[in-house]
């Protein structure tokens, strides 16, 4: 099990993370657990994933969408009647 420093910084307690425990992420979310306190990743919102989606082209759906015609289906009282 790995060990670290607990130290000041500001009014804060801060905590050197060993390289081989760096994230990649600029933001983790921190919560208790128990006797534990926990590092995560934050998890990105809703709102953000779909602000990271691309942006649709200028002609997407230029030409209209092109949906096929809906079917004729019999409904589960017909279907059970024969």
């Amino acid at each position: 099990m790995a060990t670290t420093k607990v130290f000041k910084s500001g009014n804060s307690q801060a905590v050197r993370i060993p390289k081989k425990f760096q994230f990649a992420e600029e933001e983790v979310e921190i919560f208790r657990r128990g006797d534990e306190i926990v590092l995560r990743p934050r998890k990105r919102s809703l709102a953000e994933l779909i602000r990271g989606l691309p942006k649709a082209s200028d002609d997407f759906f230029a030409e209209g969408r092109h949906d096929p015609s809906p079917q004729k289906q019999e409904s589960l009282d017909e279907s059970h009647q024969r």
